[in-house]
């Protein structure tokens, strides 16, 4: 038997090693933009409007005392008011 430098697939071998490249590729460009969403902004992951996410800073920015209530009250009818 005679070897014809196909390793043994025939002489197909490079289009399996093409279709292979292709599904590895493409699985790591999956796994990369999945983690990608979540670890987006916020790190939740939920996809949240962006919206929401200002509104919980400043709710975080309430709960650390960096504003008080007027300020929070204030600021989120700004935010709220904004999105209309």
């Amino acid at each position: 038997m005679m070897w014809d430098g196909t390793w043994g697939m025939g002489g197909f071998a490079w289009l399996w090693m093409i279709l292979f490249s292709v599904f590895v590729i493409s699985g790591i460009v999956w796994l990369a933009l999945t983690l990608a969403r979540s670890a987006g902004p916020g790190g939740s992951g939920t996809g949240r409007a962006e919206g929401d996410s200002a509104e919980r800073i400043l709710g975080d920015r309430l709960a650390r005392g960096e504003i008080d209530a007027e300020e929070y009250r204030t600021r989120l009818a700004a935010l709220r008011e904004g999105r209309r």
